[in-house]
């Protein structure tokens, strides 16, 4: 079959010719799916392309190269200015700054804080503004926002620059969401959230690194921890101009594609059921989100994960200094855990792109985490500390970063509808930046060296977590129940072979001798309105 020729055919035309069709084969929908739905829709109305698994394979590479490269460097870059806080409090940032009590406490929180209050007006603009122009804006403002930290000399400039850097980044994650489901099937989701999602552990190992060599800087006019954060920070700035040049927003405006390439692309990513983008916000999606269930359990989910997360990036190096060793020591030690923090994301996405049960891998990650919890609450209150199995205890709690983009992964995967999908993404957003502020509050200064009560409640969270994960199971088999019986009440049938979770490309329909199915994937349409929506556990 040969490919379209899009170019040649005029964009109403597609619109008009799919809807019609869909009418024919008593597929439901609204007027305002078609005429503010998918771009997808807009550009191959029923059109399908044949794809070939090499056409499917170089599609990919082509998308990884262009897309998840700068996906990569940018969120690498943010962990970095975000974990460089904890380097510069090592390095004599709350000395030479005068911060005093919980003050340093607030400035791991204030971030966090200011993302929560913006998250409804991120997720507007996730949908309204196209990536290519919001990922640049965002990446200057978090990168000067960091660069300003050098030039603070008190806790309220470090206050109104860590503010700053929180408004900028707040919708740096649910964008890379959104983006990786609308460019890949939901088989390649999990690794390529991985991909960008592991430079966490990239960025711990780097800021160990440049706070050991830039920390050894002796001035009368700059201290270490004021080079740490310029440095940082100008590097950032840089590459907005860069990350502008290259990027693209869908798979419609992709520069990198020939026009048959974007109708195989759209193609391909048919069989996902959850659309390649709308600008179009829809007061419907967001309505429906409030009575999604699984949605709020997604948010419990996070908010549990992120406390955990929060210990370890602000309080990760103190906790390390109270094991006895110098400052210098103490950000080389932080060094394999986040090589761990690399591993545990990458093994665990692979785990779940091959096992396709992305509940048992979380599950599976939030054991080590309690173990070392538990290591580090009988060595803190034992007669005798003992550092070795306390740095043990501590190292395996870099298991919970494999966690959090398994979580991404499986939240995009089961969201339809761009509204919606940019909503739940700042829910999620939400969820870890309300861990980010409850965790360096369970840690006061009061309960050091080992901070005993914190590693408590914390412990008592990952077990709450665990119960989260399988209440979220029961709900999404229940929500394939009711898709299943839509599909009998729509004349289709009740089981559909879900090809979006193959690792070999197969056709979304190719048992579907009548036609009946594949058109909705090309509509703006949510999970629970789409009949043909199968979730994944």
């Amino acid at each position: 079959m040969s490919g379209p020729k899009i170019e040649d055919k005029p964009e109403i035309s597609h619109v008009e010719s799919g809807d019609e069709h869909m009418k024919q084969q008593g597929v439901t929908h609204t007027s305002d799916d078609v005429q503010h739905g998918d771009h997808a829709l807009k550009m191959m109305g029923d059109e399908r392309v044949e794809v070939t698994e090499e056409d499917n394979a170089r599609i990919r590479r082509k998308t990884d190269k262009r897309i998840l490269s700068i996906l990569m460097w940018v969120y690498f870059l943010q962990i970095l200015d975000k974990t460089v806080l904890g380097y510069g409090n090592t390095f004599g940032m709350s000395k030479d700054t005068g911060l005093i009590n919980g003050q340093y406490s607030l400035l791991g929180s204030i971030n966090a804080i200011v993302q929560l209050g913006w998250q409804p007006f991120s997720s507007y603009l996730l949908v309204k503004v196209p990536a290519r122009i919001l990922m640049p804006v965002m990446i200057f403002g978090w990168g000067a926002s960091q660069a300003c930290m050098a030039a603070a000399h008190n806790f309220g400039g470090l206050m109104v620059c860590r503010a700053l850097l929180g408004l900028f980044e707040a919708g740096c994650l649910p964008l890379f969401s959104i983006m990786t489901a609308q460019w890949y099937r939901r088989s390649e989701q999990p690794i390529r959230v991985a991909a960008w999602y592991s430079t966490n552990g990239i960025a711990t190992i780097v800021a160990a690194l440049l706070s050991f060599g830039l920390g050894h800087i002796h001035s009368e006019r700059i201290a270490g921890w004021q080079v740490i954060f310029m440095v940082c920070g100008i590097i950032t700035v840089l590459s907005a101009p860069l990350v502008y040049y290259s990027i693209d927003s869908d798979v419609s405006t992709a520069r990198f594609f020939t026009e048959r390439e974007k109708a195989q692309c759209v193609e391909r990513l048919r069989a996902n059921q959850t659309g390649i983008g709308s600008n179009e916000f829809k007061w419907s999606h967001a309505l429906e989100l409030v009575y999604d269930v699984k949605s709020w359990m997604f948010l419990a989910m996070t908010l549990l994960l992120n406390v955990g997360a929060s210990v370890t990036t602000y309080f990760g190096p103190s906790l390390l200094g109270q094991f006895g060793f110098d400052k210098y020591i103490t950000a080389l030690l932080n060094m394999p855990f986040g090589f761990l923090q690399f591993l545990a994301i990458l093994s665990g996405c692979y785990a779940a792109q091959k096992c396709r049960i992305k509940s048992a891998v979380i599950a599976v990650y939030v054991i080590p985490v309690i173990v070392g919890l538990v290591l580090l609450y009988v060595e803190g209150t034992a007669s005798v500390f003992k550092t070795a199995p306390a740095m043990v205890g501590y190292y395996l709690l870099s298991f919970l970063f494999g966690g959090n983009p398994i979580i991404v992964s499986w939240m995009v995967a089961n969201t339809a509808g761009q509204t919606k999908k940019a909503l739940i993404m700042s829910i999620y957003n939400a969820g870890s930046a309300a861990g980010n502020i409850i965790g360096p509050l369970l840690f006061k200064d009061a309960d050091k060296p080992h901070y005993i009560p914190g590693i408590k409640a914390v412990l008592g969270i990952f077990c709450a977590l665990l119960a989260v994960i399988g209440f979220e199971v029961i709900i999404l088999y229940f929500l394939n129940k009711q898709r299943q019986n839509q599909r009998v009440t729509n004349g289709k049938p009740k089981f559909i072979n879900d090809t979006s979770m193959s690792t070999k490309y197969q056709a979304y329909g190719h048992d579907d001798p009548d036609g009946i199915l594949g058109q909705n994937a090309l509509l703006d349409m949510t999970d629970f309105k789409n009949d043909e929506f199968v979730y994944v556990y």
